[in-house]
């Protein structure tokens, strides 16, 4: 946070910290500044379009003051001094802004890295710097873990479960999956450089980690933690709560309106339509914004199998949660598009090298299948949260707790009203969606 305040960017003063737990408290912390301004979260809802198209151009600005900064390696941001001795890292070069502090590139810090007992596992967290290493960090650690400690679970998102008859999955197909990946990762580094360069952006850009004035200007952004340097490929992406890709009309990039029926729809159709308006708006200008501000950026989203890159990268990395499919589906898909994907074997640039990596014609079809039916099952959760009015993380404000408790009460009954048997009623009894859990076997 303090190099990024040498270099500008609105960030809170970090007043006193300890990396460590070898001080008078006894524990790691930090005093940072209380940041002025309106979180952005509590009035992202009530904000008209020309609002929004101010607040989205703002982000874009600052993201490319962010891409801006350069960086001899991917990892994680420290003063020297907070690494062990004896730690790998590449000092990051002192400029003007700098002058008066050492930084270096070390382990990179994303939570996929150091996930419960995964902290203790010993393997390469970076730093990075050849392009490829960052790429097979994630699966590397998770290999590791599940050979050493990995067993059998159930599917962590409990919609999915009954897809597999409830029955625990076994870790080995995710294994292969994660050998798999190894296989391809080398092809999916890009030939142009400016795809590979070292490169920092906020882990988590959505409206409730943003501050602003009364003007709209961003006065601070919050949550840095498991920031991560990586190449700019990995990095790329409209944040999650700006997007919406599945929707052919955001993602063509076509200028979003109101249908032209509008005026004949139903209340109720009318709200659907302009909620729809919002998200495909928050998403035509984030890109066109970044086109206009942020090339080097935009350049990357438009990148040949952009999407299809993180999506591999990401699923190898992120623990393993009983999902053997999700990882499996990107892979398959990989290989139906080999032809178009894989750079040239020979610098001649006349043959394509072969894919590394095969499925059978039923095994494609049972993944694909299986794929599907848990997209299903992930669709079904989220219009039970959208029922009982949460987020992925079941946090409401104390003051609607019981109002939302009441509203999942009676999801349940109804639930388990309609189960079409005794066996049926048991099992989604035993894995209600909302239900608190033993989640220790997933960490």
């Amino acid at each position: 946070m303090d190099f990024l305040r040498s270099h500008g960017i609105s960030v809170p003063q970090v007043y006193s910290y300890s990396a460590t737990s070898d001080n008078a408290t006894g524990t790691e912390y930090i005093f940072m500044e209380l940041i002025q301004g309106t979180n952005l979260g509590d009035i992202w809802f009530d904000l008209g379009e020309k609002a929004r198209i101010t607040v989205v151009t703002k982000l874009v600005e600052l993201e490319s003051r962010l891409f801006a900064l350069e960086f001899p390696a991917s990892g994680g941001l420290y003063y020297t001094k907070d690494l062990q001795s004896g730690s790998d890292n590449v000092k990051v070069p002192i400029t003007s802004a700098t002058r008066n502090s050492d930084f270096c590139v070390g382990p990179d810090t994303r939570l996929s890295l150091w996930h419960g007992k995964r902290a203790a596992i010993r393997t390469d967290r970076g730093p990075y710097t050849d392009t490829a290493a960052a790429l097979i960090a994630g699966a590397k650690k998770e290999i590791a873990y599940l050979t050493q400690v990995g067993q059998p679970l159930h599917p962590f998102q409990r919609l999915r479960r009954k897809i597999y008859n409830y029955q625990k999955q076994s870790p080995l197909d995710h294994l292969d999956s994660l050998d798999k990946y190894l296989r391809i990762a080398p092809y999916l580094v890009p030939k142009e450089e400016a795809l590979i360069r070292p490169t920092l952006r906020h882990p988590d850009l959505q409206p409730n980690n943003v501050f602003v004035s009364d003007e709209l200007e961003i006065t601070g952004l919050i949550d840095w933690q498991h920031c991560a340097i990586l190449p700019l490929f990995l990095q790329c992406g409209i944040p999650s709560s700006l997007q919406n890709y599945g929707d052919s009309i955001s993602e063509s990039l076509t200028t979003p309106e109101l249908p032209p029926e509008f005026d004949e729809l139903s209340e109720s159709e009318q709200f659907e339509q302009v909620l729809l308006l919002r998200r495909r708006q928050l998403h035509y200008f984030y890109v066109a914004m970044t086109a206009k501000l942020n090339p080097m950026h935009y350049d990357a989203l438009a990148s040949d199998f952009s999407i299809l890159r993180r999506k591999l990268f990401d699923h190898a990395s992120y623990p393993w949660e009983g999902d053997n499919v999700t990882l499996k589906a990107d892979l398959v898909h990989l290989m139906k598009n080999w032809s178009k994907i894989a750079a040239p074997a020979s610098a001649s640039g006349d043959a394509k090298a072969p894919c590394p990596i095969q499925f059978s014609e039923d095994e494609v079809l049972e993944c694909e299948r299986l794929n599907a039916a848990q997209i299903e099952a992930d669709e079904q959760l989220q219009t039970c949260r959208d029922i009982i009015g949460i987020g992925p993380e079941g946090w409401v404000p104390l003051e609607q707790y019981e109002e939302t408790k009441q509203r999942e009460r009676k999801l349940k009954a109804d639930a388990l009203d309609a189960a079409e048997s005794e066996e049926e009623r048991a099992r989604l009894s035993e894995h209600w969606i909302f239900d608190d859990f033993d989640e220790r076997e997933y960490s």
